[in-house]
């Protein structure tokens, strides 16, 4: 990790800093405890006389909104606040409408700035608003969930969901600055903890065996807090920075980051994104599982590397099965329909990511229907 010149007078000792090397667009992320006190004069040196539309949601808002805007006025940044319904139900065409009009009424122009403060889907959302008022304004991710930090805010994926399934409309629009204060992670129930860190060992499982090895070591401490968390989060964003830099629009390698999220996007989608039932992370979890045990069906990788990534994703708490699922699935005919309207499917033939061992998965293009529904209609019974 190093520091770029922007950062280096920002006490860069208590913090790293990711670059995402996107020539002229490239930004930081700066990952560590304290970074909400400290969020006003980091935007304004990236944003300075820029005026803000701060979108958070309401459960946000309670536990970190006053600290985060205290750091605005501190700054001299002066801010609106936007607020919406926490949950996935809030990545909706009326929620983005009144959003965009909100910004507008606030008469906000196209040189100031959207930030994001909140999880995966206040991410998304307010990123999506950012690439569509006055045909793009910047924008500036403060994450608040694991998941987010090490997955939804990098890369500049943003969007909303549709009937026809999940991001399937939006941008890709880069941030400006991301800043992922690990230090708010201490106030996420062990629930949404366990979903985010489903993310940080897809890294590991995708394409590096070593993070994963270190995982397997070192989770508890993840989960505590300490140094840890910092370097996991750090570690993580990296990996993402470094293949965003090589295939920004996911034309190649960048699919590569969707290991489990096929089958987990279908499952969310089948439930309706109710979150007492599913959550994203937990979602991948279980896309993950059968991303592996689908490479397992054919032939390209043994029992030994489902049971290790089973033994993982079980110690920490995550589910690992359909049937960890609360309720009645749909049949596996419902799933497929949702698979093919993926964001990956090209001319109507399936993709998905598979494996050929841990840290060793690859983009599969052209998939037998059939195939994927018989497993489907297996693991369905299990």
């Amino acid at each position: 990790m190093t520091d770029t010149p922007a950062s280096a007078d920002l006490d860069a000792e208590r913090f790293q800093t990711v670059r995402v090397d996107l020539g002229s667009r490239s930004y930081d992320i700066v990952i560590g405890r304290g970074l909400l006190q400290e969020a006003g004069v980091r935007i304004a040196a990236v944003k300075p006389g820029a005026r803000l539309a701060v979108i958070t949601d309401e459960t946000v808002a309670k536990l970190h909104l006053d600290a985060f805007s205290k750091s605005l006025s501190e700054a001299g940044l002066d801010h609106v606040v936007l607020k919406v319904p926490a949950g996935e139900a809030s990545k909706r065409f009326e929620l983005f409408e009144r959003l965009c009009d909100d910004v507008l009424a606030a008469r906000l122009e196209r040189g100031d700035a959207i930030v994001a403060l909140g999880g995966g889907v206040v991410g998304d959302l307010a990123g999506f608003v950012a690439a569509s008022v006055r045909r793009g304004m910047s924008f500036i991710q403060v994450p608040t969930t694991l998941l987010a930090q090490v997955d939804s805010s990098v890369g500049g994926k943003t969007g909303i969901n549709s009937r026809h399934g999940k991001n399937l409309i939006g941008a890709f629009h880069q941030p400006d600055l991301v800043l992922a204060d690990t230090a708010i992670l201490d106030t996420l129930p062990l629930r949404d903890f366990r979903a985010g860190y489903a993310e940080v060992a897809k890294y590991g499982l995708l394409g590096d065996e070593p993070f994963f090895t270190w995982l397997e070591d070192n989770w508890k401490a993840v989960f505590a807090g300490g140094p840890e968390r910092d370097e996991a989060v750090a570690r993580s964003c990296q990996a993402k920075a470094d293949v965003v830099a090589e295939d920004e629009h996911e034309a190649g390698r960048r699919a590569l980051l969707n290991l489990g999220h096929t089958f987990g996007h279908s499952l969310e989608s089948a439930v309706s994104y109710e979150t007492e039932r599913l959550v994203h992370g937990e979602g991948v979890s279980i896309g993950m599982m059968l991303a592996h045990e689908f490479s397992q069906r054919l032939d390209l990788i043994g029992q030994d590397t489902i049971d290790r990534v089973e033994a993982h994703l079980s110690a920490v708490g995550l589910p690992i099965r359909i049937s960890d699922i609360p309720g009645q699935m749909p049949p596996a005919d419902t799933l497929m329909d949702i698979i093919a309207q993926d964001k990956k499917v090209s001319r109507g033939s399936l993709t998905f990511i598979l494996t050929r061992g841990i840290g060793r998965s690859f983009v599969e293009k052209g998939l037998d229907p059939a195939t994927v529904r018989d497993f489907l209609t297996e693991k369905l019974t299990r």
